[in-house]
């Protein structure tokens, strides 16, 4: 008797069923799906990093290269540190840092401190609190130019509503935005108004969070109103004050739209001159785009300069 035969199908095994080719079919089938499952992530991603690299990471390197080019006649050189030394030897330069600073300190003794008070007001009403958290974010959902023109209503030296106030107390009326002492408190004024509504409803939603217990505690303890102010209150928004406040500093380094539009953005005698507008001025007014250019990477370079100390002396104080 002849040995059975096999044929060709049945000597051969079938090279489908490799476990090694299972393993990455399943491996191919699989990575397939997470891509199909992560494309639409992956493309509102990749939409937002070109949105940010051509309108912020775009506009920095643009503006670095400028700062060390001069346009002439419609020809660009280098121009190397001319344009640093120009700004540095003008003395609009350092009235405008003056100004600046003058603003940022009494922004924020008023715009840092004011909405914190108001939230904290806010925060003890049980009734009413919605309608509240409303009047007082209606004027950041005002147009800020619309915001701006009605305070320079109320600061008008014939028909303001400020002269009118002080009139029925019997004070003497002010030139606000035409005198010099009080042309920049006047335009802080105005700019802690617009933008005070954010910083309170921050503080209002960090106030919420803190247990009721720790003032119980407190009040136990024979502690005040001030008192569970200074030792339950700020320590436990510490956080969110370090953070507001490093925010304002950077805000209102860079304020433009109030001076512009209250005193044409220079002021009486320059009083209310700041950094930005200066910059707008070397740029449109003098069409000296590369002495703007280092002027605003100075601005830049302070700024980051500041926020990474204020970062690492914050990380610094938690440890």
């Amino acid at each position: 008797m002849s040995a059975p035969t096999l044929s060709k199908s049945e000597a051969t095994p079938s090279r489908t069923g490799r476990p090694g080719s299972n393993r990455t079919d399943s491996a191919r089938e699989e990575f397939m799906r997470s891509v199909r499952r992560n494309l639409s992530a992956h493309g509102f991603l990749i939409g937002a990093v070109l949105c940010f690299s051509f309108f912020s990471w775009y506009p920095m390197v643009r503006e670095f290269i400028l700062a060390f080019q001069k346009n002439e006649n419609g020809k660009t050189t280098w121009a190397g540190w001319s344009n640093l030394t120009y700004i540095f030897n003008d003395p609009a330069f350092w009235q405008a840092w003056r100004n600046t600073l003058l603003f940022t300190a009494l922004a924020l003794l008023l715009g840092f401190v004011v909405p914190f008070v108001i939230a904290v007001v806010l925060n003890e009403f049980r009734h009413g609190q919605g309608y509240l958290r409303l009047l007082v974010y209606l004027p950041v959902m005002l147009p800020p130019v619309a915001s701006v023109l009605l305070f320079k209503y109320f600061y008008d030296p014939g028909y303001g509503l400020f002269n009118r106030i002080l009139e029925v107390f019997g004070l003497p009326a002010q030139q606000w935005l035409q005198d010099t002492d009080t042309a920049m408190l006047s335009v802080v004024i105005a700019a802690t108004w617009m933008n005070m509504g954010g910083a309170t409803l921050i503080y209002l939603a960090a106030l919420q969070g803190i247990p009721g217990e720790l003032y119980e505690a407190a009040e136990l303890d024979g502690a005040g109103i001030l008192r569970k102010i200074w030792h339950v209150t700020i320590p436990q928004t510490k956080l969110i004050l370090s953070l507001m406040l490093l925010m304002q500093i950077i805000a209102t380094m860079q304020v433009f739209t109030e001076p512009f539009l209250l005193t044409n953005g220079a002021g009486p005698e320059g009083s209310t001159t700041t950094v930005v507008y200066l910059i707008y001025q070397y740029a449109f007014n003098f069409n000296n785009y590369g002495s703007a250019a280092a002027l605003g990477l100075v601005l830049l370079v302070l700024l980051a300069g500041f926020s990474a100390v204020y970062v690492r002396l914050s990380r610094s104080s938690e440890d």
